[in-house]
């Protein structure tokens, strides 16, 4: 297949390699430009590094926008925006092109094997609190177009699902490849701070809707009863109330999940509150105390993220990552990169994960992660993958 040529902008108010886009059912921000990057740097540091960066006098908006890659010792990406936009502006075209092949990575059996190796080493762990108990792994699928697949229209397609946040988030690339984004539809919030107030919704233990209501309702009875699932999501809950506690006076969070629908997926979820100690912990702060967690890497986290690195063939990047913005304030909203696509030129490599403990079985894991690809290949406009 020959070069794909770069894409052109479709915002002529900046360089279309620096549209921001964060779309949630409760606040859009649009963002254009770069007027200063954060110097980068791991997620223990982030509090600190925003810290500094705000209190330089600059011009420019107060804001800083961006993603956090999975591994929280790797570097970030956040920058200044030139301008904040008017969301939803301009005039896109309704269609991704022709999609010619894909490919997967790993394969269905290549996965089910690792997840079986994993399996193994969750129930040969010794007891104690170290032990690990919990690891996420990873599938990919990559796509490949006839033309330059446009992030925007992506992002748009995947907004019709009105549950969920889309984004659209620039990516550092090496200086002669072409502009690559990070594009998705997360129903995860990592963290939100207003104020003294923090939110965070984490999701754990997944199935997949079927559009038949009483197929869905006999999966939801299932789902909230599963003794696998509900193990899995208490994890992760109990891994954010641990990293939340030492930094709030008031936490709260109900003692079972409650179930959060979207158009493909049924999640178990739980809303955890609280009230800050010190009003000013910013929400990067609580971004890099909190991230990864259980959800997208495992518990313990050193041991899960080693796992992850013997276990999966690729490098993960920004997926399973966090994405959205902080103020001058402290104020932010910070997502969980799932659902999501890595685009370049004319090819797309698509992500989805699942949690895995001791009791996982290996072929329902592959099942949880084609039906997690589902809301990518809805907008896609395809059904299924060919492997090439």
């Amino acid at each position: 297949m020959s070069a794909a040529p770069l894409l052109e902008p479709r915002d002529r108010t900046g360089d279309v390699a620096s549209l921001f886009r964060l779309h949630a059912p409760d606040r859009r921000l649009a963002t254009d430009g770069i007027h200063a990057r954060l110097p980068a740097g791991p997620a223990a540091t982030l509090g600190q590094r925003v810290a500094t960066f705000f209190s330089t006098p600059r011009s420019g908006p107060d804001l800083l926008v961006g993603a956090l890659p999975f591994d929280p010792h790797a570097d970030d990406a956040l920058y200044q925006p030139a301008r904040v936009s008017a969301p939803g502006t301009g005039t896109l075209p309704a269609s991704l092109g022709t999609l010619v092949a894909a490919a997967e990575l790993p394969s269905a059996g290549a996965y089910a094997d690792a997840v079986a190796r994993c399996v193994a080493a969750l129930q040969a762990a010794p007891n104690g609190a170290d032990a690990l108990r919990k690891v996420v792994l990873a599938r990919g699928l990559r796509i490949e177009g006839s033309a330059p697949i446009d992030p925007h229209v992506l992002a748009v397609k995947l907004g019709s699902d009105a549950s969920v946040t889309t984004y659209v988030v620039p990516l550092p690339v090496k200086a002669d490849e072409a502009p690559a984004w990070l594009v998705g539809a997360t129903p995860e919030l990592l963290v939100s701070r207003r104020g003294r107030t923090v939110v965070s919704h984490p999701l754990a233990g997944s199935a997949r809707r079927t559009g038949d209501a009483a197929e869905d309702r006999r999966r939801t009875d299932a789902l909230l009863a599963s003794g696998k699932d509900l193990h899995e999501h208490r994890l992760v809950v109990e891994a954010i109330l641990d990293g939340l506690a030492p930094l709030c006076s008031r936490l709260q969070a109900p003692p079972r999940p409650s179930l959060q629908a979207t158009a493909t997926m049924l999640h178990l979820a739980t809303r955890i509150i609280g009230t800050l100690k010190d009003p000013d912990v910013s929400s990067a702060t609580l971004a890099g105390v909190l991230h990864p967690t259980p959800a997208v890497c495992g518990t313990p986290r050193l041991p899960a993220l080693q796992a992850i690195r013997d276990l999966e063939p690729f490098d993960r990047g920004f997926y399973a990552g966090a994405v959205g913005w902080t103020d001058a304030s402290g104020d932010g909203d910070w997502y969980v990169a799932i659902r999501c696509a890595r685009v370049q030129g004319n090819a797309m490599h698509l992500f989805a994960g699942a949690g895995i403990v001791a009791d996982s079985q290996p072929a329902l894991e592959v099942d949880e992660t084609a039906a997690k690809f589902m809301a990518l290949r809805n907008a896609i406009g395809i059904d299924d993958v060919r492997a090439v």
